[in-house]
């Protein structure tokens, strides 16, 4: 297959400039490493019957009462007020979370979400290290262009996500036209974090890893930057994310 008949991928660095990328025919991969497309994976993994993703408190509260689910998020690293669960990973292990229904918020990646809706996406998925390969793989087989989608932090670019972005980008460039300077950029960073991620990301001082290590959530960035830990492929299809 020559260069001009492959898919295109491109990578919108922060939801700010979503707008400037076609949404209509692409696959767009929801990237939100720390920490809900970590957890929305780890949930479905651990036996979810689905991640309903919704942009706010009040909306996740009041679905939650209505179909009796588990209604989690958080808002600035922390569980929001009048939830009970965060987006932990670790808060939904199988004998939690096997067969019920997450109804879930958060600052940046369920927002992300419900812009790429309103911008036309017909395909998403969400991606983080945790399913790494599930994504990559899918990506690859269906032979569409792709929008790597980075959450950031409240419309700022963040390291996190664009390291995941290069991950992808380093494994399936050869089944894609890239010519896209922001794609380019984050599989150069990729390629020099790589050998230590979380080291990485701890020497740059990065602002999200920083934010949740004051909490205390070593543990959950650790886990976040782990290949394949949580390795399905959540979709969304009719207003729900499914494996």
């Amino acid at each position: 297959m020559n260069e001009k008949s492959l898919p295109s991928l491109h990578t919108s660095v922060t939801p700010a400039v979503l707008h400037l990328y076609d949404l209509n025919n692409a696959i767009v991969v929801i990237i939100d490493v720390l920490r809900a497309t970590s957890t929305i994976s780890t949930a479905l993994y651990n036996g979810a019957k689905c991640v309903i993703p919704v942009d706010s408190v009040a909306k996740c509260i009041e679905l939650g009462k209505k179909i009796d689910a588990i209604t989690a998020g958080e808002r600035d690293g922390k569980i929001a007020d009048g939830l009970e669960h965060g987006n932990s990973p670790f808060e939904y292990p199988t004998e939690f979370i096997g067969g019920k229904i997450l109804v879930l918020t958060t600052t940046n990646g369920t927002k992300l979400l419900h812009v790429a809706l309103d911008r036309g996406a017909q395909s998403i998925i969400t991606g983080s290290f945790t399913n790494l390969s599930a994504v990559c793989d899918f990506l690859i087989s269906q032979k569409q262009d792709v929008i790597l989608g980075c959450a950031a932090w409240k419309d700022r670019v963040n390291l996190e996500d664009l390291l995941f972005a290069g991950a992808v980008i380093s494994r399936v460039r050869d089944h894609f036209q890239i010519n896209c300077d922001s794609s380019q950029i984050a599989e150069s960073i990729y390629a020099n974090a790589a050998p230590d991620l979380y080291g990485f990301l701890e020497k740059k001082d990065a602002s999200h890893f920083h934010r949740l290590s004051g909490y205390g959530l070593q543990k959950d960035i650790k886990y976040c930057l782990t290949p394949d830990v949580a390795n399905v492929l959540p979709q969304y299809r009719d207003g729900m994310l499914i494996i």
